[in-house]
């Protein structure tokens, strides 16, 4: 982990999406955060000690998904799948598939396994299973404000974790999508999904992955600002939970996100998602209050 000391820092944006706004001026405090996003590995190591089952891993309540395609009532999870041809954008359906068996162990589907993958951000963990590894662990899923916080890297105001180009000099700083989304992807950064944590530079914190790769979840309720209309998930799918009001906030982007559809690996982004989703592209890293 990392020790930040808190500070005050302008969060979210004015110049990008409306849930960013307004740009204001907030207080950190001090704590300590995870070095990069909870690896495979991290999360076998917690599945090993306590047993756990993860939600997407478990037989879903019919009584909770009433409109649900009863063949798809068993243990699964939303996966990406690239489209052959161009697509519109606006049926996330076209690229989203509820797949039965994918789960952590599984991120592709049933067949699928963590071979070679054991440094990758452990993906289909919805806000339950992350929490529940928090507090085994003996931390906490970050606030908004500390995640925020930390992955400016002291960079106050700055659009990227490293500044405001996004690739200096010519060079790719995080794992995000290249070519035209969702069905061309050049994967000119290398990776066509997720990427082992630090494969890219570092922000000035010393934090890995705080842009693209994989969401983070956190603690925090999804709501906003006074005035400002709230905006529907762009590049990720509600699953469909009975309470559809209740959403916490997930940070950094991912590894899909593309400017010409969810230009958000950025720390002023933002997405509400639904307590209950696991996708292929959702993942989480802890913190520990001083």
């Amino acid at each position: 982990m990392v020790r930040i000391l808190g500070g005050e820092f302008t969060m979210g944006s004015d110049a990008f999406y409306r849930e960013e706004r307004p740009a204001r001026r907030v207080t950190a405090p001090d704590f300590w955060i995870d070095v990069h996003p909870v690896t495979n590995a991290q999360f076998a190591a917690f599945v090993d000690a306590t047993g756990y089952v993860t939600l997407a891993e478990r037989q879903p309540d019919p009584a909770l998904y009433p409109d649900a395609d009863p063949a798809l009532l068993c243990p699964g999870s939303l996966v990406f799948s690239q489209p052959p041809a161009r697509v519109g954008l606006g049926d996330y359906r076209q690229w989203w598939a509820y797949v039965p068996g994918a789960c952590w162990r599984h991120p592709q589907g049933p067949h699928s396994t963590l071979h070679g993958l054991e440094q990758h951000p452990v993906v289909h963990v919805t806000f339950e299973d992350a929490s529940a590894y928090a507090s085994w662990a003996g931390k906490s899923l970050p606030t908004e404000v500390e995640w925020e916080y930390a992955a400016r890297g002291g960079l106050d105001g700055a659009a990227y974790p490293w500044g405001d180009e996004f690739a200096p000099e010519g060079r790719l700083m995080a794992n995000t999508w290249q070519g035209q989304f969702p069905w061309q992807n050049t994967a000119l950064d290398g990776y066509e999904r997720t990427s082992p944590v630090g494969s890219f530079p570092a922000n000035g914190y010393g934090l890995y992955d705080v842009a693209g790769n994989v969401w983070e979840w956190t603690a925090t309720r999804y709501g906003s600002a006074p005035g400002i209309e709230e905006a529907k998930s762009c590049c990720i799918p509600a699953s469909g939970v009975g309470i559809q009001d209740v959403r916490h906030v997930v940070k950094g982007g991912s590894h899909l996100c593309a400017p010409s559809y969810c230009l958000r690996y950025r720390p002023a982004a933002r997405q509400g998602q639904t307590l209950d989703t696991s996708t292929s592209h959702i993942g989480f890293r802890c913190v520990v209050r001083a």
